[in-house]
């Protein structure tokens, strides 16, 4: 039998510093640069370099670079290796000394040969040195946490006591939260189900949709995931359409609405007769919603355009209740993606603040008077969150917060709102939701 080309996991490796470089030097998203290693054998195996390589970048690169002489003569592609590489010895069971020879022969499917030495050495010095290299790059909570010291400064700002919890949590693995259709099933049903194949799982007792599964499988081990039964959602983004207490019969926009799961959730709790409106920007992402909605066996009326801009799908017919989960920095969803840590800037978060505040004020003429608004974010920043909620309070006399909201435990009253933090008690990502409603006809 002739002898594999390269050492086992090389390729892999290889893939996965692709993956890295393309996010962490040139802006791409994960789901992206992953897409392009989808048919790929190993692609489980470069998700999961790639992704946890991301996740710690902020504290791994830095200490690489430690044993670098000349750091910027360092090639992007070679930078991304090495940073991958130290997760793995860092973070892998695999052995150190086998991860630094998939390493050294990575570099050569990289096309870069000459810099296989310099791998080699570099890594070897890592092995030897990781805990003092490691001592000294956590020096700081920023980097101690894998986060930019900007994005750590706002979290802390913002939760002074419960800051240095929401870095951590941001690092750690999602669990896999699954949405039970209720007008088909319940969720004590369906864990008896997942329990005749062999998968582990309980409710959640605070949301009778939802159940977290003890280990992730793929979606296609689900009992009929195929025929739209289940849904993957964590519970805290389940909770949207319980807040916005839509009734049978109602007209219902759901603004922003890609890629569909709130949109899907309301047509299985409203049932026929209900009027749902999905909208969203972009005309690819209103497919996603048509497909996503396909599974689950519903229909709503789907409508390609500007939130800000209700005269690009408007009928003139007001709606008794809208969900506008606006788009956001998603710094609530880290632990689940990342490259978030990699991709954001401090100047998005004003950008996200004033564009969610116009789509808002665009919607609220929309609202029957005595309908309810309910406005969503990803985010754990009060910019974007709670002072978003306050300045349309403030330009839109119409609006009443609605007070009395059940929440689940461990979310925090906020001047208007609620917020939910990743490694709460809840054990939800970060979300905030704020009800409105319109309790005149007032401009």
């Amino acid at each position: 039998m002739a002898k594999p080309p390269w050492a086992p996991g090389a390729a892999a490796l290889a893939h996965a510093a692709e993956v890295v470089e393309a996010v962490a030097i040139r802006g791409q998203s994960a789901d992206a640069a992953l897409a392009t290693h989808a048919r790929s054998p190993q692609r489980a195996a470069v998700r999961a370099i790639a992704l946890g390589t991301i996740r710690w970048y902020l504290r791994l690169a830095p200490a690489v670079e430690m044993l670098l002489a000349r750091p910027a003569d360092l090639s992007p592609m070679i930078g991304s290796l090495l940073a991958a590489a130290a997760h793995q010895i860092e973070y892998s069971r695999n052995a150190p000394e086998a991860t630094v020879d998939a390493a050294v022969d990575a570099a050569r499917i990289l096309k870069s040969p000459r810099a296989s030495g310099l791998v080699n050495a570099v890594l070897r010095r890592f092995l030897t040195e990781r805990a003092a290299l490691l001592a000294r790059a956590d020096a700081g909570l920023a980097a101690r946490t894998a986060h930019p010291d900007w994005l750590a400064e706002r979290i802390c700002a913002a939760w002074p006591a419960l800051g240095p919890a929401v870095l951590a949590a941001d690092n750690e693995h999602p669990p896999m939260t699954l949405r039970v259709d209720l007008s088909r099933s319940s969720a004590e049903e369906y864990v008896a189900r997942l329990a005749d194949v062999e998968i582990e799982s309980h409710t959640i007792q605070w949301l009778d949709s939802a159940l977290t599964l003890t280990h992730p499988v793929g979606v296609d081990a689900l009992p009929g995931f195929a025929e739209g039964l289940v849904s993957v959602q964590d519970a805290g983004a389940q909770l949207a359409v319980p807040l916005l207490g839509a009734q049978p019969g109602m007209r219902v926009l759901d603004a922003c609405a890609a890629p569909g799961g709130k949109t899907g959730q309301l047509l299985e709790r409203l049932g026929a007769g209900t009027h749902v409106t999905a909208l969203d920007v972009d005309r690819g992402r209103v497919a996603l919603i048509d497909e996503n909605l396909r599974r689950l066996g519903r229909t709503a009326q789907l409508a390609v355009g500007d939130a800000r801009q209700p005269d690009t799908f408007w009928d003139g017919q007001p709606f008794e209740r809208i969900l506008v989960d606006a788009p956001c920095s998603s710094t609530g969803v880290i632990r689940r993606h990342p490259d978030i840590k990699l991709l954001r800037r401090p100047s998005d978060i004003r950008s996200f603040a004033t564009l969610q505040l116009a789509i808002l004020r665009a919607l609220v003429p929309l609202l029957s008077p005595g309908g309810r608004l309910l406005y969503s974010t990803c985010s754990v920043l009060p910019e974007e969150n709670e002072e978003v909620a306050l300045a349309l309070l403030a330009a839109e006399v119409c609006l009443a917060a609605v007070p009395g909201t059940s929440m689940p435990p461990g979310a925090l009253p906020r001047a208007v709102g609620w917020q939910l933090l990743p490694g709460s008690e809840a054990g939800t990502d970060g979300f905030y939701y704020a009800c409105l409603e319109k309790t005149t006809t007032g401009t």
